[in-house]
């Protein structure tokens, strides 16, 4: 007889993990099933976030960070390097502990919560009696039934039509995240978070890189006047930046990689490069699932229908993460993850997706939460703004680092605060404060008034505040 649980949940990415974590807290006999395989055939929990996202990137990031100050600011400290390196090699067998001691920590999470895990995956079977059963297919078969089932499958990129990823030369975030040598040119297709990310890696090593963007303008979904500071940067750094482009045929030879396209004039031309990443978005992944076996509805692009509480077409079944609608992020996962788990306990799980962060790990960083200028001019809705320079801020000008700044917006009448957008040092960090004052309503003026630290970046924040009453004190 096939084992019992009250929740199963496929997928131990962000999404899955912390929903078995969850439900398990809460007093239910609860399995997680996830494929993914390490190096040695062992399992990898985190999903993409923990093993070729979220996590590594941020690895190579701090190492390349690390370079490009050995490189190019110790001196203005008085530290003084010669024959400056870097060990490929080393670099990324960091970031691969790194991620294993993550993998590692999510299995000690699930025993410490006694959470059953599967390694393998898992499809639905048939509805049940007993709910539904599903089959894990591993290096064992099995079946096991649950009452209530959590689908967190995740997604997959996007290829290029005709450029199959062969992660050797046209590469996802998975091959991006081990190239082997610096490739003397990179090309990049796309200016999404993942792409700026990785061709900020390989750019701070040596690589000249070259970046083709559909969009006539760059980060369309950042505030424009924040796009316009980050680009400007980029620019300044090396980074070649190409919009409005038409990308053609991709071909690979000896001398490398040939692009064809059109630019923005209409203009034929080709772009070649060592190494090429893609990064035009990611697919719901639902391979395998057989969801055609229980009638688990689909819409037309392969993500899993939900409604606002993630419940699907079917009794007890729910999913949450980058297989539903909403922001492809690991946080907004497992937000959701936590929420259902509450649900089917019978409790109140609350996800407000007007401030969720986002966040772009390049120098200068880039975080936001809530809505952008030109999205509440479309809207008609009355505002006013209020921007700070890092330049004028004291911790800023002792890193070195003044690029950038922090935007305020709030309702032209009740002053509450509509969206916060950051481009410079730390942004990552900056907004979570955003964040807070948001979820409760907070005002422009409210944050001006709380006393911040000094000297301290988040000072910016503060002023960005004032400046929403045009009353800055230090700009």
């Amino acid at each position: 007889m096939a084992k019992q649980f009250d929740v199963i949940v496929i997928g131990g990415g962000p999404g899955g993990y912390v929903a078995a974590i969850r439900a398990a807290q809460l007093g239910f006999n609860t399995a997680c099933i996830d494929e993914w395989k390490n190096d040695k055939g062992g399992p990898a929990l985190g999903g993409t976030c923990t093993n070729i996202g979220c996590i590594p990137s941020k690895a190579l990031l701090q190492s390349s960070e690390h370079f490009e100050h050995a490189g190019h600011s110790f001196a203005d400290h008085g530290i003084g390097l010669s024959d400056l390196s870097i060990d490929v090699a080393k670099m990324l067998g960091r970031k691969s502990t790194v991620v294993k001691q993550n993998n590692d920590g999510i299995l000690y999470l699930f025993k410490k919560n006694k959470v059953t895990f599967f390694h393998g995956r898992g499809s639905f079977v048939k509805a049940s009696d007993a709910g539904y059963e599903i089959k894990v297919t591993g290096a064992t078969d099995e079946s096991i039934s649950g009452k209530h089932i959590i689908l967190a499958t995740g997604s997959n990129p996007r290829a290029l039509p005709g450029a199959p990823f062969d992660e050797e030369n046209i590469l996802s975030n998975d091959g991006a995240l081990r190239i082997p040598a610096v490739p003397k040119t990179l090309g990049l297709i796309g200016s999404g978070v993942i792409g700026l990310e990785m061709g900020s890696v390989w750019r701070r090593l040596g690589s000249q890189v070259t970046v083709l963007e559909a969009l006539p303008t760059f980060l369309g979904a950042v505030d424009e006047q924040i796009a316009k500071e980050a680009q400007k940067a980029f620019v300044k750094q090396g980074l070649k930046i190409e919009l409005g482009v038409k990308v053609g045929e991709v071909k690979s030879d000896k001398k490398g990689l040939s692009i064809a396209y059109t630019n923005a004039k209409g203009e034929a031309q080709t772009l070649v490069v060592d190494k090429l990443i893609v990064s035009i978005g990611r697919i719901p992944n639902t391979i395998g699932l057989n969801h055609e076996a229980v009638g688990l509805k689909l819409d037309e692009r392969g993500t899993i229908v939900v409604d606002d509480d993630c419940k699907t077409n079917l009794p007890n079944v729910w999913a949450v993460g980058d297989v539903v609608r909403g922001p492809m992020l690991a946080h907004k996962a497992e937000e959701e993850a936590v929420a259902v788990a509450e649900r089917i306990a019978g409790q109140h799980g609350h996800v407000n997706f007007n401030t969720v962060p986002w966040v772009i790990y390049t120098s200068p960083e880039i975080a936001w939460v809530g809505q952008t200028e030109q999205q509440l001019k479309a809207a008609g809705r009355a505002y006013k703004a209020g921007t700070f320079p890092f330049m004028a801020n004291g911790r800023a000008r002792a890193l070195g680092d003044t690029t950038g700044m922090v935007k305020f917006l709030a309702d032209a009448k009740s002053d509450e605060i509509l969206g916060v957008h950051i481009v410079g040092p730390y942004a990552s960090e900056l907004i979570s404060e955003a964040v807070v004052a948001m979820e409760f309503r907070a005002s422009a003026e409210d944050i001006a008034r709380i006393c911040h630290a000094h000297p301290s970046l988040s000072e910016a924040t503060k002023e960005a505040a004032l400046a929403v009453d045009k009353r800055t004190l230090n700009f």
